[in-house]
């Protein structure tokens, strides 16, 4: 897959233009080049700090967040990477708990784009090869890595039983389907269940994997189950909130940093991950720190005064990058009166993702393109729903009362939001 970046550093920038020629052959699978490329940079991933692996559909980046702000507030330096970017592509190396630097990330992906040239790598293959790069050579605690797309094929999934902590898999829902629903013999036929296949092909032996039962169907679970037991994974079905830990006490956590409801389930994957391991041992007030000090961007964010938020008077203008319908009915908990919806959605998305949620709550929808990328015109939202070409212009012409805003529908558009209104994620 290809990716867009852009970076105010010229050496930085000089890179992100060479990671822009990648692209991904048609019918290419499988981890062999994103393993020769790690070969010819000397297996930095075989040489990391205790690794949290999580996949899933909806939640695995605000998973992560929770993970690194639990382990930071037991006093231990954290790398994480994610993905995507929202504004800059340092954001999806973040080594021994700080952003990378636009001078040692230009240094990085030279390096990785120089030892990879014959080989003919992904933009995410390239950044993964970054990332455990730099992970090997600067010293922390723990690692804590997002799967890009899938599991089973993703470039992260090179990671090894011995250097994994624990594997973990938020909730699942129908997304990327053109890859994840590629036809295929051997493999559940099923879209869900299919979906839970790939997702659960971060199972590694005798490494734990932890699902929250609450997060998906039954026939998700039954195939996770099966592949745990097939490569001898420790699977654990952990409850969710106020039961966060794997065991059946009660514990009295904290609301979620991150908001909104469902971020309940997001913070007992996090908490079960770390009680289900013995690497690095976090206490029960790092839990409880963790979970209420969490902060992830463009996660049902209420933007801070700004210039794009003055636009809307004093209404509140809350921000996330929920783009398939898991991610609408999330919304839909979290906002249970009226609002005004600005939404951008790529033309592979589900239109409808996000409007037929909410239903009669809806006191206006306005359509925006996505910055950089095909989207979908304001006809395939229906007939009441308005266009505008910028998202200042929707935020100008918005209907005269107190409702608040949601500006929705992919993560794109969400990093155009951030810059416009000078909140740069840190």
């Amino acid at each position: 897959m290809r990716d867009f970046a852009r970076s105010e550093s010229a050496a930085v920038q000089a890179q992100l233009d060479r990671l822009a020629q990648l692209s991904v052959p048609d019918g290419r699978l499988g981890l062999d080049t994103i393993r020769a490329l790690l070969d010819r940079l000397g297996n930095p991933h075989r040489r990391l700090p205790p690794v949290f692996h999580v996949a899933g559909t909806n939640g695995k980046g605000s998973t992560c967040a929770f993970l690194r702000a639990m382990l930071e507030a037991q006093g231990y330096c954290v790398h994480m990477t994610t993905s995507p970017h929202l504004v800059r592509y340092n954001e999806r190396i973040r080594v021994a708990s700080e952003l990378i630097s636009d001078e040692r990330l230009a240094q990085l992906l030279a390096e990785v784009l120089d030892a990879g040239e014959e080989l003919n790598p992904s933009f995410f293959e390239v950044t993964i090869a970054a990332a455990f790069t730099e992970f090997a050579h600067v010293p922390a605690d723990a690692c804590v890595v997002e799967v890009g797309l899938g599991g089973r094929f993703d470039a992260t999934n090179v990671l090894e039983p011995q250097v994994l902590a624990a594997c973990g898999i938020a909730a699942l829902g129908i997304d990327h389907e053109r890859f994840l629903l590629a036809p295929e013999e051997g493999v559940p036929s099923e879209p869900l269940a299919r979906i839970a296949f790939e997702k659960a092909g971060i199972a590694k032996s005798g490494v734990p994997l932890v699902t929250i039962t609450e997060s998906n169907p039954p026939e998700a679970e039954r195939v996770i189950r099966s592949v745990a037991n097939k490569v001898g994974a420790q699977l654990i079905e952990a409850i969710s909130y106020g039961n966060g830990a794997i065991d059946a006490d009660a514990l009295d956590y904290p609301t979620p940093g991150i908001r909104g409801p469902h971020q309940e389930r997001n913070a007992a994957l996090a908490n079960a991950m770390l009680r289900s391991q013995s690497r690095i041992l976090v206490d029960e007030a790092a839990i409880e720190k963790g979970i209420a000090h969490a902060s992830w961007p463009a996660r049902m964010q209420l933007l801070q005064k700004g210039p794009l938020t003055d636009l809307a008077g004093e209404r509140q203008v809350w921000l996330d990058g929920g783009h398939n319908r898991n991610a609408g009915d999330a919304v839909a908990k979290a906002f249970p009166g009226p609002l005004h919806l600005v939404l951008g959605m790529l033309d592979n998305k589900d239109p409808r993702a996000l409007i037929e949620p909410l239903g009669n709550r809806l006191r206006s929808v306005t359509i925006l393109p996505v910055p950089g990328h095909d989207a979908h015109p304001v006809e395939a939202f229906g007939e009441n729903a308005l266009s505008a070409d910028r998202v200042e212009e929707a935020l100008r012409n918005l209907p005269t009362d107190d409702c608040p805003v949601l500006i929705a529908g992919s993560l794109y558009l969400a990093g155009e939001v951030l810059r416009i209104n000078e909140e740069m994620p840190d």
